[in-house]
């Protein structure tokens, strides 16, 4: 948003609004998916259903490692979810007017990833139902609080976030979308509040957003932060940091800046928006995408090079076990393939169009995803005390048929949060996007 006094012409206006509107509604294609999704999502809730029935034993998790894959892809969630705060926050309060097109994809890809991640929780717990027992008799002292909380702000300002700029989108839409259900028209003009593009109108929406904007930063960093020390509080090996904060902090940055390269482009060539999410978008995210890299690889460097140089004997085993032993192919493929690679080619134009960006994002997202079991498990394996008198399984995490079938249930559920979303709102702010700098007053002519 560029300020208080802002000018749209009508001429313009109705040209974006025809192209942005075109592909809102829920076509044959989009039911086709969703009920692929929801197939999909059916049987993965069928393992969870035999999960609580019989309990976490049907999963990996024994007595040494009590976090498997549940805890990994939560962290994955949270993290993807901050991209919201990099892109409305940061970005937009540095006053960089090239994101105006995606920020409404970003803050879907926030809303979406931060609801399922305190979802992913609850597939975590052996008694579900005891999930209230954490807000009625949490105590201050337990970070397991800290990170309920602040991943429950999150998600509200974030919501917020995304629907107060939706307001006068659809007051635009009400009146140009003339097949579509009734029941959306009528939504429609319960979300817009009577919006009727009058100046004090959108004076009292910048102030509000500004201020979301600002609490939203904070807020993500806490999000992270909190979400770190649930590991960094420990004093096993590969999770005993000072940095885990600003390290997890910068990899959310990565990993969620990739997630939004990947929708942008499925927007662009799926909804037809071309001319408004161009190549010139594509370059500046793809060099956002190297400058958040080189500084995660600065934190990755920290991680490992200084407990190598001092080679305690307990970090000496766990970094062992990550170079060279079990867990190695998966961490060497999230360094390289998710890290360095893309840190090396961005630095050329060609690789930052929109094909090459997308498959690089791609390798981005799920070394990110990959990276975070990395980080959970391997600790875990490895405790303090020698392991004597315990079956092998016992001590080895193997995620079974049941988690993994579960893990994939939270990934679909954010794909259908997405789809809907999509679907359902405008993707691109039309109002932003038929607005002229040079206006002196907020109108539509």
């Amino acid at each position: 948003m560029s300020g208080h006094n802002i000018k749209i012409n009508k001429e313009k206006l109705d040209k974006v609004a025809k192209d942005i509107l075109k592909p809102v509604g829920f076509g044959p294609g989009f039911l086709t998916w969703m009920s692929f999704l929801t197939m999909a999502l059916l049987a993965c809730i069928y393992a969870y259903v035999i999960q609580y029935q019989k309990g976490l034993i049907v999963t990996g998790m024994r007595d040494m490692v009590s976090w498997g894959m549940y805890i990994a892809n939560f962290v994955f969630f949270v993290a993807t979810a901050l991209v919201g705060m990099l892109i409305s926050g940061v970005i937009g309060l540095l006053g960089y007017t090239w994101i105006k097109p995606i920020t409404r994809i970003a803050e879907i890809i926030a809303v979406a990833f931060a609801a399922v991640a305190g979802l992913v929780i609850v597939s975590d717990m052996g008694r579900p139902e005891r999930l209230l027992n954490v807000f009625i008799h949490g105590r201050v002292q337990s970070p397991i609080l800290w990170d309920v909380t602040v991943v429950t702000t999150y998600l509200v300002i974030s919501t917020l976030l995304y629907l107060l700029p939706l307001i006068p989108d659809l007051a635009i839409a009400r009146g140009r979308m003339q097949n579509a259900p009734k029941w959306m028209m009528k939504l429609y003009e319960i979300l817009s509040f009577k919006w009727t593009h009058h100046p004090k109108q959108y004076k009292l929406l910048f102030k509000a957003t500004r201020l979301l904007i600002i609490l939203v930063i904070p807020t993500a960093f806490a999000i992270h932060t909190v979400t770190s020390w649930l590991l960094a509080v420990n004093s096993r090996s590969g999770w005993d940091s000072t940095i885990f904060g600003p390290y997890f902090l910068t990899g959310a940055f990565v990993t969620g800046m990739a997630a939004v390269i990947i929708a942008v482009f499925f927007f662009r060539n799926n909804y037809k928006l071309r001319d408004y999410l161009g190549e010139s978008l594509f370059d500046k995210m793809g060099k956002l995408l190297e400058f958040v890299c080189v500084i995660y690889f600065y934190f990755n460097l920290n991680e490992f090079v200084v407990p190598a140089y001092k080679m305690k004997e307990f970090d000496a085993i766990h970094i062992h076990e990550l170079f060279l032993g079990k867990h190695a192919i998966m961490f060497w493929f999230s360094q390289i393939f998710g890290l360095l690679i893309p840190m090396v080619v961005l630095l050329w134009k060609p690789f930052r169009k929109p094909l090459p960006l997308f498959i690089i994002s791609l390798f981005v997202l799920v070394s990110a995803w990959l990276k975070r079991y990395i980080i959970v498990i391997p600790t875990m394996e490895h405790p303090f005390l020698p392991v004597q008198n315990l079956p092998h399984e016992w001590v080895v995490y193997q995620p079974t048929i049941i988690e993994t079938a579960v893990t994939i249930g939270s990934i679909i559920m954010g794909l259908m949060i997405i789809s809907v979303l999509a679907k359902l709102f405008p993707v691109i702010p039309i109002w932003e996007m038929a607005e002229e700098e040079e206006g002196t007053k907020t109108k539509i002519i």
